[in-house]
């Protein structure tokens, strides 16, 4: 019984909002949404494009300063027993 009460009680007041004038900011609101759309599409492109600029720039900086470098760098020895060792404080401690 108390379904029934519920049905005509939703049932008129469908009646009522079906019967009344839909305000005018809601003709509008689909236009307003699927503009907000399209400029978060266009804003999502243009970051795309901008990253994949920011990598090739990237990149080809470290080409660049990679190939920049005239000799490969080498290590040198630190072991005591390395001839003439630049870390050496005295000329004492160079080893012969």
């Amino acid at each position: 019984m108390d379904e029934r009460i519920g049905d005509r009680f939703m049932d008129e007041e469908l009646r009522i909002l079906k019967a009344g004038d839909m305000p005018a900011a809601l003709d509008a609101l689909d236009d307003r949404i699927i503009g907000a759309l399209a400029v978060r599409r266009q804003e999502a492109a243009a970051t795309r494009r901008l990253m994949a600029f920011a990598a090739f720039v990237s990149l080809g900086g470290g080409i660049v300063a990679g190939s920049a470098v005239s000799q490969p760098a080498m290590a040198s020895p630190l072991s005591p027993l390395a001839p003439a060792s630049a870390l050496a404080p005295s000329v004492l401690l160079d080893v012969h």
